[in-house]
């Protein structure tokens, strides 16, 4: 392992799980990000990454966790990632502390321990939202009206939880995968949906004020729209107090982002516009470039 160390290491007081599978990510985009959490914190974690095989290098600080054979079968590898419900997975995580779930492709700006403030009980999972019906007694009626059909639906580049009370996530996909191996239920085309679907009574959201999607955030399928937007003095308000951004579904490799200039435009599969300017980014520019260049 690196000894590289991070200057902390006070008793934690919540857990930050990072998951990991392939080759997609090397060793040093990991550390970088648990570097940056770790820095901008008030209160250190514990950093645990489950993962498929052996990272050489990674920090002395973060423990690995190899994943059990089960969620490592090829069909939870998909676009779907079911493999991320190994988080919740008996055995896996200490469920002494509150945890809090990132995505390996995420720009941590903030204290990200603050998530944990939206827990309302040990049973609250907190998802960004992503779909029209909200979190909360609306998502709850309907899940219960409907039996299951319509609910409030998350994404999951980040879940706040604690891992001593989300077992039964796990465990009710295994048998309903058992059940239906070609994950032909609704509920069952992605993690998230499945997540949602089954905690639906204590789901809550994660608010834009703290964590947002890079796409949903700053792109948008008319560019206009993008300048128009980064003036809005609330959008720049909340911006300018963002915790962190995940730049999921944004496929662009590191390298790609460091050598765009400025007034470049990208668009990804849903013809949706990036356009590399700071009268579109604003400060993000900036941001994402230290973070990358850090990683490489």
């Amino acid at each position: 392992m690196n000894t590289d160390h991070m200057d902390l290491y006070a008793a934690p007081t919540w857990q930050c799980v990072m998951i990991c599978w392939g080759t997609k990510y090397s060793t040093a985009v990991i550390n970088n990000l648990a570097r940056s959490i770790s820095n901008k914190t008030a209160s250190q974690p514990r950093f645990i990454l489950i993962s498929d095989r052996d990272r050489p290098d990674l920090l002395d600080r973060i423990e690995l966790v190899r994943f059990p054979e089960y969620w490592l079968a090829p069909p939870l590898k998909t676009a779907g990632c079911h493999a991320k419900l190994v988080m919740f997975e008996r055995g896996i995580l200490p469920t002494d502390l509150p945890a809090i779930y990132v995505d390996l492709d995420t720009i941590v700006l903030g204290d990200l321990s603050k998530g944990l403030s939206l827990m309302k009980s040990r049973q609250t999972v907190a998802l960004l939202p992503s779909a029209i019906i909200p979190f909360g007694w609306v998502g709850r009626s309907l899940h219960r009206w409907t039996r299951g059909r319509k609910y409030a639906r998350g994404n999951s580049s980040f879940v706040v939880y604690h891992p001593g009370e989300c077992h039964y996530i796990a465990e009710q996909f295994r048998l309903t995968y058992a059940k239906y191996p070609k994950m032909q239920l609704r509920y069952m085309v992605a993690d998230e949906r499945f997540i949602s679907w089954v905690a639906q009574e204590h789901m809550v959201s994660i608010p834009e004020s703290f964590a947002v999607k890079f796409p949903r955030e700053f792109m948008f399928y008319w560019g206009f729209w993008l300048y128009i937007k980064a003036r809005l003095p609330w959008v720049k308000s909340r911006r300018k107090g963002l915790v962190a951004v995940t730049l999921n579904g944004l496929m662009i490799k590191p390298e790609k982002l460091l050598s765009l200039k400025e007034g470049d435009v990208i668009v990804d599969e849903k013809s949706r516009k990036l356009i590399w300017s700071e009268k579109t980014l604003g400060f993000m520019r900036s941001k994402i470039q230290a973070f990358y260049a850090g990683s490489l």
